[in-house]
């Protein structure tokens, strides 16, 4: 399963961030962030994905996320 989120993240810095925070509570996906999509895509590979807990992690980080359609 893949899932691609629009997101607001702007640096490298943060997106390494989330990357490491998501790798704890989704370790056997493949994580990375397209900064240069003017999207500011994330993309989460793997086979348990749940979107919405996805959301509220970047959310409570303070960013913006959203499923990409």
């Amino acid at each position: 399963m893949v899932e691609i989120f629009k997101t607001n993240v702007q640096k490298k810095t943060e997106s390494k961030k989330l990357i490491r925070l998501l790798s704890d509570t989704y370790p056997a996906c493949r994580i990375n962030f397209d900064l240069s999509d003017r999207d500011k895509v994330l993309r989460v590979e793997g086979e348990y994905i749940t979107s919405s807990e996805i959301m509220v992690l970047l959310q409570d980080h303070g960013f913006h996320c959203e499923v990409l359609d």
